[in-house]
């Protein structure tokens, strides 16, 4: 979430260094090489897939004007939700964001600038109530690199990393400098993703190759943002936005945060979107948006 967020994820990596330390391996910026994916396909409509919609964390917002730079959010507040998914396909599982900090589960709320963040739950537990472990995940993808959507990529370390190449050059730049106006909190977080096979990509990436779950381009926010395609056996047609609108306001005004990558490519890819969901028919879930999360109560089906 940008500057703001970036002393907002420093405070909290503050109290990860009380609570101990993830070792890694160094970073060298570079994609492993490419896994296969396997060429047997089902037909979408037999793709039984489930997905179960995880509390990630909550984040209240005490003044929304960085959310929008036509400046009409100015002296409003909000809450939003933090969320992760975890898809269930007969070829395997695939985890979509990672939420909040997990160290955030024991410290109790942490203030700073404009924002509270607080987390109930790891991703470790939610596993485990789901009678799974972090070994049960087989590919892991994220919207895109801001704190609140990788921060428990260290209780999923043997799942395969699916990266649009231009948010993997972000995080870890090829010629091997650190990430732009990256701090040392920031570049902690990252330091996660090092142990993880990954495979970067461009375009839309067919997770399973039948079309059912796809990861698809929406820059803006980020150089590599991307939104999450389903076809739910019952629900039909969804799209995760990721970070491509906060709020369901932002979506209807077409509202572009101030601290985004870029915000031409950001309006382009809101356009794109929406004429997805249209073509589509998709009902679409604003990640960080309660009015979208709460009416699920825990699954897409």
């Amino acid at each position: 979430m940008g500057r703001l967020a970036t002393a907002m994820m420093a405070s909290v990596l503050v109290l990860a260094a009380a609570c101990g330390k993830t070792e890694s391996k160094p970073a060298d910026g570079t994609a492993a090489a490419d896994t296969a994916q396997t060429s047997e396909t089902d037909d979408v409509s037999e793709a039984a897939l489930h997905v179960d919609v995880l509390d990630c964390g909550k984040i209240e917002v005490s003044d929304l004007d960085a959310f929008s730079s036509a400046g009409d959010y100015a002296g409003q507040t909000d809450t939003f939700t933090d969320t992760c998914f975890l898809i269930r396909h007969p070829q395997g599982i695939l985890l979509w964001d990672l939420g909040l900090p997990g160290m955030l589960a024991t410290s109790g709320p942490q203030t700073l600038q404009i924002f509270t963040v607080s987390l109930d739950k790891t991703l470790t537990a939610h596993l485990k109530d789901l009678g799974m472990t972090s070994d049960d995940i087989d590919y892991l993808a994220i919207s895109h690199s801001h704190f609140d959507h990788i921060g428990q990529a260290d209780q999923v370390q043997n799942a395969l990393w699916l990266v649009h190449e231009d948010e993997l050059n972000a995080m870890f730049p090829p010629d091997g400098s650190t990430a732009q106006v990256a701090t040392p909190e920031q570049l902690a977080l990252f330091a996660m993703f090092n142990p993880l096979e990954r495979k970067a990509f461009r375009g839309d990436y067919d997770v399973f190759g039948d079309g059912s779950v796809v990861i698809f381009e929406t820059p803006g926010h980020t150089p590599g943002h991307t939104s999450l395609q389903l076809m739910m056996p019952e629900a039909g047609p969804v799209l995760l936005a990721g970070d491509l609108y906060h709020r369901s306001e932002s979506r209807e005004l077409k509202r572009v945060p101030r601290f985004n990558y870029d915000e031409a490519m950001t309006l382009a890819s809101m356009d794109a979107f929406e004429a997805r969901a249209k073509e589509l028919g998709a009902t679409v879930i604003i990640q960080h948006e309660p009015r979208d999360i709460d009416p699920l109560q825990g699954v897409i089906q």
